[in-house]
């Protein structure tokens, strides 16, 4: 640049910005539809993450004699953080079907959110559960950890399979965007991308975990171990007359139980199934379905072991 910014300088770059955000609207500032932010939903799931496991996630020192009131506390807090969120994401698709206003607090969506926000709160001691049986899973497929608790406090599969069970509540209960935005934060510090309308199984580990990604619509049994680099995605998409992908239908595979699958292997299609008990090698490529109990490797793997 010749010369340094003065204000009149900044003024108008501020100005032009201004009107290209007026006119592409890639902002998040309308009164009538304006959503959570980013750190904002970055702190919700740090608040849900603490409740469900106390000390390891969040700042807390806690002692035994503190815990109920801090999960009583916390339950509260998290009631109004979340339910706030839900509304705003539930007028933003009111806004988006056609209604400009927001609507009226005694007819809009807060009863709606509050209910979503209860039935979540209320599943949390069930999905505790279920994580329990992740982090078992974990601890007796890895032979380098020492315990469940070493797990627990080190692994970034628990807030990566956490996240999920969490942000696949509301994506059941039909919360638009906030789900998504939820497993984002797991994706952005784990490395796993886990698309929360994926249907997981009880006993799931996901070992190392970057590049793991799995699509919308697949179906994971119980006790199911991926490697880093997997994907279980889809196939080219099928198209609507416009040219635009159709949505709502099945794009990615089923994995039945007990089912192992090694880094870099990629598994695409919503009909292809593999069958319980089966293992996949690394860095193969799967396009249709595999029996139960067999055992696949690629052809170089093959080659190189002759």
């Amino acid at each position: 640049m010749d010369k340094p910014l003065d204000k009149e300088s900044l003024a108008a770059i501020a100005a032009d910005l201004g009107r290209a955000m007026a006119s592409d609207h890639l902002c998040n500032i309308s009164a009538v539809h304006r959503l959570p932010g980013r750190e904002a939903l970055a702190q919700l799931v740090d608040q849900l993450l603490s409740i469900l496991f106390p000390g390891v996630f969040g700042d807390q020192a806690l002692h035994e004699d503190e815990l109920d009131a801090f999960l009583r506390d916390s339950l509260a807090s998290a009631r109004s953080a979340l339910s706030t969120h839900i509304v705003k994401a539930l007028d933003y698709r009111t806004s988006r079907n056609g209604s400009e206003a927001a609507p009226a607090p005694e007819a809009g969506n807060g009863p709606r959110a509050l209910e979503i926000t209860d039935r979540l709160l209320s599943n949390l001691p069930s999905i505790r559960r279920v994580l329990g049986e992740d982090l078992l899973a974990a601890y007796e497929g890895d032979p380098a950890a020492g315990s469940v608790v070493e797990v627990l406090m080190s692994y970034p599969f628990v807030q990566t399979i956490s996240t999920h069970r969490l942000a696949h509540e509301l994506y059941r209960d039909g919360v638009p965007l906030l789900p998504r935005m939820l497993s984002e934060v797991a994706h952005s510090r784990t490395g796993s991308d886990i698309h929360p309308g994926a249907i997981i199984g009880p006993g799931f580990f996901i070992d190392h975990g970057t590049g793991v990604v799995i699509g919308e619509t697949a179906v994971i049994g119980r006790g199911v171990k991926l490697y880093q680099g997997v994907t279980l995605g889809a196939l080219s998409f099928k198209k609507d007359e416009d040219g635009n992908p159709i949505k709502g239908i099945k794009r990615h595979p089923n994995i039945e139980d007990g089912v192992t699958i090694y880094a870099g292997a990629t598994v695409l299609g919503g009909k292809t199934t593999i069958g319980r008990n089966s293992v996949i090698g690394g860095n193969c490529w799967i396009t249709s379905s595999v029996p139960p109990d067999t055992v696949v490797m690629s052809e170089r793997a093959r080659s190189q072991h002759k």
